[in-house]
């Protein structure tokens, strides 16, 4: 019983680093799939027009700015705030 206590109690320690190991992606440098697989929502029409946006006006400055590029909204990017950087 006491092994099994202890096994329970690392598996459930080790849960919210599981939990938080979410991928993360740089929108200045993910290409068309790393943003279809990393933000929901973001299918292969949405993962280009971010590209091009990206392309004709230059790296993101700020994760918010992705609610310039049409279909791409303010929930979207509060929803996956954690996931996203505009850095290395």
């Amino acid at each position: 019983m006491k092994l099994f206590n202890s096994i329970l109690l690392s598996l459930l320690l080790a849960l919210p680093v599981v939990s938080f190991s979410a991928e993360s992606i740089n929108i200045n440098t993910a290409n068309k799939e790393a943003l279809m697989s990393v933000i929901k929502g973001v299918g292969e029409k949405k993962a280009e027009a971010i590209i091009l946006y990206r392309e004709e006006n230059g790296p993101f400055k700020s994760i918010d700015e992705l609610t310039n590029v049409k279909g791409v909204g303010q929930g979207m990017v509060d929803k996956h705030r954690e996931m996203l950087s505009t850095s290395e």
